[in-house]
């Protein structure tokens, strides 16, 4: 167990250093101080490694997540919007920081798929089930459990694409926030003025 804590310790040193693409199993295991060899028995290759770290960072904010439905008595744009503030500045000190923009630069759809599924893309799993029962359903213009799916997919691609702009444009926090809020807001009381 000491080489795996040693493994993982040395990763998260090389991807938060550089991009996914320029990493090395190389550097990770010299870093580590262990054989190539140990390396394998742990993973399969560097995308296992890097995506087992990617989705444990990300495994706390989902679980906050609920927390955050029921502190909005299952108001889902408010959940989700303190919740994408929480990952933009509460969440991440340098090093974090560092680390998610450089998940961010080495944007996939597998990388998409574990920021999106902070907000429960997939309904199909238990914990996404608990998700959609803590939401307040009565707010929402929906029938169903299709139509709420398609809901979390849109909050979710609107999440992910406020931090590819922070990212990508340099936007400070507060300026990634205001654009994220301004989207939920217009999602939240739709695009088009309501007839009388």
């Amino acid at each position: 167990m000491e080489k795996r804590k040693k493994l993982l310790e040395s990763a998260e040193i090389e991807f938060t250093r550089v991009p996914f693409f320029e990493a090395s199993i190389a550097n990770i295991i010299k870093t580590a101080g262990i054989p190539r060899g140990s390396f394998y028995q742990y993973f399969e290759d560097k995308d296992d490694l890097y995506f087992y770290l990617l989705e444990g960072k990300l495994k706390k904010a989902k679980n906050y997540f609920s927390t955050l439905l029921e502190k909005h008595q299952g108001d889902l744009i408010e959940a989700v919007t303190e919740m994408h503030t929480y990952f933009l500045i509460t969440l991440s000190d340098e090093e974090e920081k560092q680390f998610f923009k450089n998940a961010l630069l080495y944007t996939t759809h597998r990388v998409e798929s574990s920021f999106t599924s902070i907000w429960g893309t997939y309904l199909d799993n238990q914990e996404i089930q608990k998700v959609s029962e803590l939401i307040n359903r009565q707010c929402l213009n929906i029938s169903g459990d299709k139509e709420l799916l398609h809901i979390f997919k849109m909050v979710s691609a609107l999440a992910f694409n406020n931090l590819i702009e922070k990212t990508v444009k340099g936007l400070t926090d507060d300026e990634a926030i205001e654009s994220f809020k301004l989207s939920m807001n217009l999602l939240k009381q739709g695009i088009y003025k309501q007839s009388i």
